[in-house]
């Protein structure tokens, strides 16, 4: 298990705030719930900061139910085997090829249609709840509010029904301002472990 970098529980604050910030603001138009899985199914990137908080978590959770931390790796490990054959990177280390994230690229079109009804291996099926969610990956905790990307602002689709561009702006989660899981993470790729994006699965099996 990797350590963490000393500055992640500084940065789970600020996103955290930030985001009960937007549900204030959101009020009855975020519609977010326990056991709502829409969110939890599908696959998709983490970075190696949120691999390593994932294994973080499962390794604190194998302390005081080591039943649930067991379910979740054989979860992850019959996930990574259906994935395998197709796994667009390095199967082996987990690692995704970068070119998935190139913008416009057949690779990025093909990863969009990878594994899209594969669940989340942290997502317990019985109970609808995520098994490792004091260390969900930064798109778990941003999910829900309106947040900004390249592609413009984006929300859940089952939020904000009825809700007008204006005053979806208005309820805009600005997670991170000052980029700290950027600085985070190089700092951690630099000293330890792999380089690159991988998925959840891949890190907690």
């Amino acid at each position: 298990m990797r350590r963490l970098p000393a500055g992640d529980g500084e940065l789970i604050q600020i996103v955290d705030s930030a985001l009960a910030d937007a549900v204030r603001r959101g009020g009855s138009w975020l519609v977010c719930h326990k056991g709502c899985t829409q969110c939890c199914v599908g696959v998709f990137a983490i970075n190696q900061l949120d691999a390593a908080r994932l294994q973080w978590g499962l390794a604190d959770l194998k302390k005081t139910d080591a039943q649930r931390a067991r379910r979740i790796r054989e979860r992850a490990r019959a996930s990574v085997k259906r994935l395998s054959g197709e796994f667009p990177g390095d199967a082996k280390t987990g690692v995704l090829d970068a070119r998935v994230f190139d913008e416009g690229s057949e690779a990025e079109e093909q990863f969009a249609e990878f594994a899209n009804d594969e669940a989340c291996s942290a997502l317990d099926p019985e109970t609808g709840l995520c098994d490792l969610y004091e260390a969900r990956p930064m798109t778990c905790r941003t999910f829900g509010p309106p947040v900004r990307s390249e592609g413009g602002l984006g929300v859940c689709e089952l939020c904000y029904q009825g809700a007008t561009d204006e005053q979806i702006a208005a309820c805009e989660m600005v997670a991170d301002a000052d980029d700290l899981e950027a600085k985070l993470l190089e700092k951690l790729e630099k000293t330890r472990g792999p380089r690159g994006r991988t998925m959840v699965a891949f890190a907690v099996r």
